[in-house]
C-alpha cells in the first residue's frame, strides 16, 4: 500500500499568505508557515490521503483516543539556509526512523520513511521563503502522529493522523548560546526503564511541566532529572541530553531505555571521537558530578537537542546548593562542538558523515 501512496497538492492563495514575522521577534514556536502536510491511516486502507495543503485546523470528535489515552508522538528537525542559497535538513531520515521506534512501542503504525522524506522535503521547497537568515534563525520541523478514532477503552486505535507543520525560529533558550542554569530535582522523576522514557511522546512532557515550572519560579531555565529508582544517576535535562567534560574525558549517561536518543547526542559523541575525544557513555551519579565540580575536574557540561543544539551548562542547583561551572562561562570544547555542527547543518563545512541532504 505504501509503494502506492501519492501526495496532493493544494497551494494557499496569493491572497491569503501569511505575513512574515521580522527575524529579529520570532520567539520559538509562535508562528506556523503557510502550508502543512497530513495524511490519514486506518485498519482498512492503511496510509492514505497524503496531501500537502493550507495550515489550518483539525475537526476531532470529542472522544478521539488522543484525548483520553495518550496516543501521540512527535519529532523535531530543522532546515537551514546555507550562505549560497541551497536549503538543507539535517538526519532527516534518522528522525524518521526514530518516530517509526516510538510508533512501535505506542503501539501506532509505521511510517514509510522514503514517502513521508519526500512529502517533508517537497513541503519545506514550498514554505522555503520562511526559513530565516538571521544568524542562529532556522525552520523547525514538528512530525506528528495522533490517535483519532472516536471510541471509549483502554487499547490502541484504529484510525491516526499523521502531519507535519513547520514555523521560523530564533534560540530555544532565551540565553541564547550564553551558558544555563539548571536545577536538579530528585522530587519528581521522569521515566522509569521499561517505560516510555526512550519514546518521544506527549505523556513524558506532560510529566516534566510541574518540575519546569517550579525551576522556572527558582530562577533557572531547565531540570536535570535523576533516575527514578535511586534519585542517584543523571539521566537527561528536560529537553535534552546532558554530557559532562570530566578530566578531558567526555562523559554522557548510557542509554537503558529510559533516555530519549537524542539525533544531536549521537552527533556529537560522533564528532568528539573523530577530533580524538575519549567518551564514555556509562551511568554517572549525581555525587560525582558535584564531586567534579568541587575539585575541578569537571570544566564544561551542556546539553544537546534539536531545538537548541548545544547549550552550555553555567551552573547546577541539587539540594539548594549551587554548582558554578565553568566560572559560568561557554567551554571551549561546547563552543566548538557548537559551531561544528552550525557549520555542517548549514552547508558551510565537509560533511564526512552524509548528514545533510539538499532539499530542491
Amino acid at each position: 500500500m505504501w509503494e502506492n501512496l501519492e501526495i496532493g497538492l493544494e497551494k494557499v492563495s496569493q491572497e491569503q499568505l501569511k505575513e512574515k514575522p521580522a527575524q529579529d521577534s520570532l520567539g520559538f514556536g509562535l508562528h506556523f508557515t503557510d502550508h502543512m502536510f497530513l495524511m490519514k491511516w486506518d485498519r482498512q486502507s492503511g496510509w492514505h490521503d497524503a496531501k500537502i495543503s493550507p495550515y489550518h485546523k483539525f475537526k476531532l470528535d470529542p472522544a478521539a483516543m488522543v484525548f483520553h489515552y495518550g496516543q501521540a508522538i512527535f519529532e523535531g528537525l530543522k532546515a537551514y539556509k546555507g550562505k549560497d542559497g541551497q536549503i538543507y535538513l539535517f538526519r532527516p531520515e534518522d528522525n524518521i526512523e526514530r518516530m517509526n521506534a516510538s510508533a512501535l512501542r505506542m503501539c501506532m503504525p509505521r511510517l514509510p520513511v522514503a514517502k513521508v522524506l519526500k512529502a517533508l522535503k517537497a513541503l519545506v521547497y514550498l514554505d522555503r521563503d520562511w526559513i530565516p537568515t538571521a544568524e542562529g534563525a532556522t525552520l523547525y520541523i514538528r512530525p506528528t502522529m495522533i490517535a483519532v478514532e472516536p471510541a471509549l477503552g483502554v487499547r490502541a486505535a484504529g484510525q491516526y493522523y499523521f502531519y507535519i507543520i513547520m514555523c521560523p525560529v530564533g534560540a530555544y533558550y532565551p540565553e541564547g548560546f550564553s551558558p544555563t542554569k539548571i536545577y536538579v530535582t530528585d522530587k519528581y522523576v521522569r521515566a522509569v526503564i521499561g517505560g516510555v522514557g526512550d519514546v518521544k511522546t506527549g505523556g513524558n512532557y506532560a510529566a516534566s511541566i510541574m518540575a519546569a515550572e517550579e525551576a522556572h519560579q527558582a530562577g533557572y531555565t531547565q531540570v536535570l532529572w535523576l533516575d527514578a529508582c535511586k534519585r542517584k544517576f543523571v539521566e537527561e535535562v528536560g529537553t535534552s541530553n546532558i554530557f559532562f567534560m570530566i578530566n578531558d574525558e567526555l562523559v554522557t549517561p548510557s542509554l537503558d531505555g529510559s533516555i530519549l536518543p537524542g539525533i544531536t547526542r549521537d552527533s556529537v559523541i560522533q564528532l568528539a571521537r573523530k577530533w580524538g575525544v575519549k567518551v564514555l557513555e556509562r551511568p554517572i551519579a549525581i555525587d560525582e558530578v558535584v564531586a567534579a565540580s568541587i575539585d575541578g575536574s569537571l570544566t564544561e557540561a551542556f546539553s544537546t537537542g534539536t531545538a537548541a543544539v548545544i547549550s552550555p551548562v553555567g551552573e547546577l542547583c541539587y539540594q539548594d546548593t549551587k554548582y558554578v561551572i565553568n566560572r559560568g562561562r561557554t567551554g571551549e570544547f561546547s563552543q566548538r562542538i557548537f559551531n561544528e555542527l552550525q557549520a555542517i547543518q548549514s552547508g558551510q563545512q565537509e560533511d564526512p558523515f552524509k548528514w545533510i541532504t539538499r532539499v530542491g
